[in-house]
Protein backbone atom coordinates (compact mmCIF):
# COMPACT_ATOMS: atom_id res chain seq x y z
CA UNK A 1 0.00 0.00 0.00
CA UNK A 2 0.95 3.90 -0.27
CA UNK A 3 2.26 5.40 2.66
CA UNK A 4 0.43 8.05 4.01
CA UNK A 5 2.33 11.40 3.18
CA UNK A 6 -0.59 13.78 3.81
CA UNK A 7 -4.35 13.17 5.29
CA UNK A 8 -7.35 15.55 4.76
CA UNK A 9 -10.95 14.80 6.25
CA UNK A 10 -12.32 12.35 4.47
CA UNK A 11 -9.85 10.02 3.39
CA UNK A 12 -10.49 6.22 3.28
CA UNK A 13 -8.24 4.67 5.49
CA UNK A 14 -6.91 1.46 7.09
CA UNK A 15 -4.97 -0.08 10.08
CA UNK A 16 -1.80 -1.44 8.09
CA UNK A 17 -2.71 -4.35 10.43
CA UNK A 18 -5.99 -4.36 8.94
CA UNK A 19 -9.31 -4.10 9.81
CA UNK A 20 -12.33 -1.96 8.00
CA UNK A 21 -11.95 1.24 6.04
CA UNK A 22 -12.22 3.99 8.15
CA UNK A 23 -12.92 7.90 7.43
CA UNK A 24 -10.55 10.65 8.31
CA UNK A 25 -13.16 12.57 10.75
CA UNK A 26 -10.12 15.30 12.02
CA UNK A 27 -6.64 16.40 11.38
CA UNK A 28 -5.57 16.62 14.79
CA UNK A 29 -3.49 20.26 15.83
CA UNK A 30 -1.81 21.51 18.75
CA UNK A 31 -3.85 24.14 20.44
CA UNK A 32 -0.82 26.17 20.65
CA UNK A 33 0.50 26.61 17.05
CA UNK A 34 -2.06 24.54 14.87
CA UNK A 35 0.77 22.18 13.43
CA UNK A 36 -0.68 18.54 13.22
CA UNK A 37 0.11 15.89 16.22
CA UNK A 38 0.63 12.96 14.23
CA UNK A 39 -2.80 11.57 14.72
CA UNK A 40 -5.59 11.57 13.27
CA UNK A 41 -9.81 10.86 14.71
CA UNK A 42 -11.36 8.16 12.48
CA UNK A 43 -15.17 7.10 12.10
CA UNK A 44 -16.18 3.35 10.68
CA UNK A 45 -18.99 1.21 11.02
CA UNK A 46 -19.31 -2.14 12.84
CA UNK A 47 -22.55 -3.52 11.44
CA UNK A 48 -25.07 -0.34 12.26
CA UNK A 49 -22.78 0.94 14.82
CA UNK A 50 -20.83 4.17 14.52
CA UNK A 51 -17.46 3.78 16.15
CA UNK A 52 -14.89 6.16 16.52
CA UNK A 53 -10.88 6.45 17.06
CA UNK A 54 -7.16 7.88 17.20
CA UNK A 55 -5.04 6.38 15.27
CA UNK A 56 -1.24 8.22 14.66
CA UNK A 57 -1.10 8.23 11.05
CA UNK A 58 2.07 6.02 10.84
CA UNK A 59 -0.61 3.10 12.07
CA UNK A 60 -2.46 4.44 8.67
CA UNK A 61 -2.48 3.16 5.23
CA UNK A 62 -4.50 4.59 2.41
CA UNK A 63 -7.58 1.63 1.48
CA UNK A 64 -7.41 0.67 -1.91
CA UNK A 65 -10.77 1.93 -1.96
CA UNK A 66 -8.97 5.73 -2.20
CA UNK A 67 -6.59 4.89 -4.91
CA UNK A 68 -9.22 3.38 -7.08
CA UNK A 69 -8.34 -0.17 -7.36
Amino acid sequence: MKKLTTIAVGTIVKLKSGGPDMTVQEVCKRYDNEEPTGSVDCQWFAGKKLEKGRFPVDSLELSPETKGE
